[in-house]
């Protein structure tokens, strides 16, 4: 199984054409769309996607995503494999290394990373500058999950060059007898909902706040547990505090963009 993420969107026939370059290999691949309404060149965008997909797919699935800003540059093309049996990956990650697999290698471990440096797993020798998801990503993916081995595919990388997005990860403090944990809006969903960095596991059970900017919200259980058009903070079913509102969009109710602070307050915390 191979899967596809982009920032092409559906109006050129930029996706289709990677889809053909995986049936000219392989054919009798299965080949899912996780997206390709990924914001252009949004990297955090990307990342989360990217983040919240993965484990929902058999063993083996090979995931090629492409939103690369850089392409045509030095940037590197990778791919690796993660889990934690190295006879047995969980899966497999192909793309540029822009910081776009750091999602989910916060998650997950490192088994093997390579560089895409053996052309004879591209489409052609000489790939377009502008076009790596159809001349090395796509192609190196269908190999990959015809059973083509990773070490086949270039040279050896070491997981810990590879790039990460500059996404803080939360804080953690006590202040008054509450914890107060401090992270950031890592994605914002198509209903504008902005997604915190903070997981659900920092709230569950507990007594809760959000706090951000002059706004205070306590934390609910579920979009209707307020008024329609009110705000509302939540845990949303990708596993992270989120605001939204009540039948709206909370990104235009409050202007705010990836990367904007956003605290919790956990009350009667030990």
């Amino acid at each position: 199984m191979v899967t596809l993420l982009s920032d092409f969107g559906l109006t050129d026939p930029y996706v289709g054409i990677m889809k053909g370059a995986i049936a000219q290999i392989n054919p009798d691949l299965t080949v899912i769309d996780l997206t390709h309404q990924i914001p252009p060149q949004n990297l955090w965008a990307a990342r989360f996607a990217l983040m919240s997909a993965y484990a929902y797919f058999p063993v083996g699935t090979v995931h090629v995503a492409v939103v690369d800003p850089g392409v045509g540059s030095r940037r590197r093309a990778i791919a690796l494999a993660f889990g934690a049996d190295p006879q047995q990956p969980t899966g497999f990650l192909v793309g540029p290394d822009n910081g776009l697999f750091c999602g989910v290698l916060s998650q997950v471990s490192v088994l093997q990373a390579v560089e895409l440096a053996n052309s004879n797993y591209w489409r052609t020798s000489q790939p377009s500058a502008t076009f790596h998801g159809r001349d090395i990503f796509a192609p190196v993916g269908a190999h990959l999950a015809s059973g083509v081995p990773l070490s086949d595919l270039g040279p050896t990388l070491s997981a810990d060059n590879l790039v990460r997005l500059p996404i803080p990860a939360p804080t953690d403090q006590f202040v008054a007898h509450e914890r107060v944990i401090t992270g950031c809006i890592q994605a914002i969903d198509h209903f504008g909902n902005l997604i915190t960095s903070i997981p659900a596991s920092a709230v569950q059970g507990q007594s809760w706040m959000v706090q951000f900017d002059n706004q205070v919200l306590a934390g609910q259980r579920t979009y209707s547990d307020s008024t329609v058009g009110d705000l509302v903070a939540l845990v949303g079913s990708h596993g992270w505090v989120e605001i939204a509102v009540n039948g709206g969009n909370a990104q235009q109710k409050l202007g705010l963009d990836w990367g904007h602070t956003v605290q919790v307050r956990v009350k009667d915390a030990a």
